[in-house]
């Protein structure tokens, strides 16, 4: 049976959502909401969507909703998920959830005792390159991990305009707050959670952050360095560099043709390893209305996204005060995927 989902806003990243909806067994949108009725109802004409909401409050009192997707800025990321949660729904979160680890658990504490499903919304992490690169992490075909190198930028003006909410810092925009988080994610996936971290960042003139490059010392001598941000071209790759080799990823993020490339540079061979296509998004979808309906594990849960808010708080700091941030050790989320 499929699961009905609310769209809390009428976000620009709705649209892969709805995309992938519309290919699921499992996931259905039926409403969407808005600050006005008429911004809601034009939204639901133009995306065929049957019921339409003029407020967020009114959405989540839709009974015909089961769970909602919410895409606000990132400051609102917690208020409207306890909010929903008061409701009785499940929650997908867009990432990022929050850099406060506090504000997190606090999120899972409230679904836990409601018996309601949150997961924090990083789509790349359910594509199956994710997987194959885990896979080849894991297997040691590099040797012993030594270093995760990840970056993701692009220029957000030329993209989106000046009036970007990201580039509000009242909203928790920035560099590393948005393509960031994605860098972050992948360095605390294939290593481990930090021990220690720095970090550096220029600002732009509303005051968030336009590039932000962080270094993370993680568990068994393993260092991770990645670079994010707003006024560079559009680029984003990821590597992953072992004793004896180098797993390199083009297109981590939002792989339109999947590819692993595997190199032995002992050996001078290069290894090209396919992965079928494949929609993040309907993936995502399908595993966490998979998860409400009790047919499936959750992909990422409470661990993943606590360590995520650790770290990124802590990266946030270690640029402000120009200082390296000492974390205390936690569980290792490493090896998530399945």
């Amino acid at each position: 049976m499929t699961v009905a989902w609310g769209l809390l806003s009428t976000a620009r990243i709705n649209r892969a959502v709805i995309e992938a909806a519309r290919k699921s067994d499992h996931a259905d949108v039926v409403a969407v909401a808005s600050r006005t009725a008429s911004r809601a109802e034009e939204y639901a004409r133009e995306h065929r969507i049957e019921r339409a909401h003029g407020s967020y409050e009114a959405l989540l009192q839709d009974d015909a909703v089961e769970a909602v997707y919410v895409p606000v800025p990132n400051s609102l990321h917690v208020e409207w998920t306890l909010q929903a949660l008061e409701a009785g729904k499940h929650v997908l979160c867009e990432k990022p959830f929050s850099r406060s680890p506090e504000a997190v658990e606090e999120v899972f504490r409230r679904a836990e005792e409601s018996g309601l499903v949150v997961s924090e919304g990083f789509m790349w992490r359910h594509h199956p390159q994710t997987a194959r690169l885990l896979e080849l992490a894991r297997e040691e075909v590099i040797g012993r991990l030594r270093l995760v190198r990840a970056s993701f930028s692009f220029d957000i003006v030329a993209e989106h305009g000046a009036g970007d909410t990201r580039l509000d810092p009242t909203l928790d925009g920035g560099a590393l707050m948005d393509v960031g988080s994605y860098c972050v994610n992948a360095i605390r996936l294939l290593a481990g959670e930090p021990d220690r971290v720095q970090a550096q960042q220029t600002l732009g003139p509303t005051g968030v952050d336009l590039s932000f490059v962080g270094t993370l010392a993680l568990p068994g001598e393993v260092l991770g360095e990645f670079d994010a941000g707003f006024v560079s071209p559009r680029r984003g790759q990821l590597e992953v560099v072992g004793e004896e080799g180098v797993v390199f990823v083009a297109a981590p993020w939002q792989p339109q043709e999947p590819v692993i490339e595997l190199r032995r540079p002992a050996e001078d061979e290069r290894e090209l390893i396919p992965v079928d296509p494949a929609d993040s998004y309907l993936l995502e979808l399908d595993n966490v209305s998979g998860a409400i309906r009790g047919e499936t594990d959750l992909l990422l849960g409470r661990a993943d996204a606590v360590g995520q808010a650790r770290a990124l708080e802590a990266l946030e700091r270690a640029a402000a005060t120009g200082r390296a941030v000492e974390l205390e050790s936690v569980p290792s989320t490493t090896g998530s995927v399945p």
